[in-house]
C-alpha cells in the first residue's frame, strides 16, 4: 500500500511539473485542429476489464478507432507528430496510473477490436498483469502490427519483471543505451 501511495504521489508531482508542457501541447493541437484536446478511448486492462485511457490527441478528429500503427500512416497532425515523437501525448496517462487502471511499466493496453492481439495475449496470460504507459515491447519497437511477436515480448516482460527492469524500461523510453541493454539481455 505504501508503494502505491508513493507511486501515486510521484505521478501527481509529475502531472504538476508537466502541466505547463501539457498546456503548450494542448494549445498547439487547438490551433491546428480545434477541440477536443484530449483523447479518451476504451482499452483492455487487467483481467480484460475495460477502462478509459487518457492521452493528448495527436491525430485529426475523424481518425477511426484502429491501432496506431495503422492510423499513423494516414492520419497525422503536424504538431501531433512532434508531440508523439517526444512522448508528450502519454503524460495524461499519469491520471490512469493514479486511478489504478495501469502502471508506469507493463504491457501496453490494446483496443477491443484487435482480436488477433487479444487472442495471442490470452494464450500467454498477458491479461493477468496490469498494463502500463510504457513497456518492454514499446521500447524495443514492437507494435501491434505483429500481434504474436508483441504477445511474446509482453510474456518476456512478465516472466522477468522486477523493480530494476522497470527502471531500465522507464529510462529506455527516453534514452537509447538502455534499449540496447534490454535487447541484448532479453531478445535472442
Amino acid at each position: 500500500m505504501i508503494i502505491v501511495a508513493f507511486r501515486n504521489f510521484i505521478c501527481f508531482i509529475g502531472l504538476l511539473l508537466a502541466s505547463p508542457i501539457i498546456c503548450i501541447a494542448a494549445f498547439c493541437i487547438f490551433l491546428e485542429d480545434g477541440f477536443p484536446i484530449f483523447f479518451k478511448q476504451q482499452r483492455i486492462g487487467k483481467k480484460e476489464k475495460p477502462f478509459t485511457i487518457y492521452k493528448i490527441r495527436t491525430m485529426p478528429k475523424n481518425t477511426p478507432e484502429v491501432g496506431t500503427h495503422i492510423a499513423e500512416q494516414e492520419f497525422k497532425l503536424k504538431t501531433g507528430v512532434f508531440i508523439r515523437k517526444t512522448k508528450l501525448d502519454e503524460l495524461p496517462q499519469l491520471i490512469n496510473v493514479i486511478k489504478g487502471d495501469i502502471n508506469l511499466v507493463g504491457p501496453r493496453p490494446s483496443l477491443y477490436n484487435q482480436t488477433e492481439l487479444r487472442n495471442a495475449r490470452s494464450v500467454k496470460n498477458i491479461f493477468d498483469a496490469k498494463p502500463g504507459i510504457t513497456g518492454l515491447a514499446q521500447v524495443l519497437n514492437y507494435d501491434m502490427s505483429n500481434p504474436l511477436k508483441l504477445a511474446e515480448i509482453d510474456n518476456i516482460y512478465i516472466n522477468n519483471q522486477s523493480f530494476k527492469m522497470n527502471v531500465i524500461i522507464l529510462m529506455a523510453t527516453f534514452f537509447e543505451y538502455p534499449k540496447r541493454y534490454l535487447r541484448k539481455k532479453f531478445i535472442k
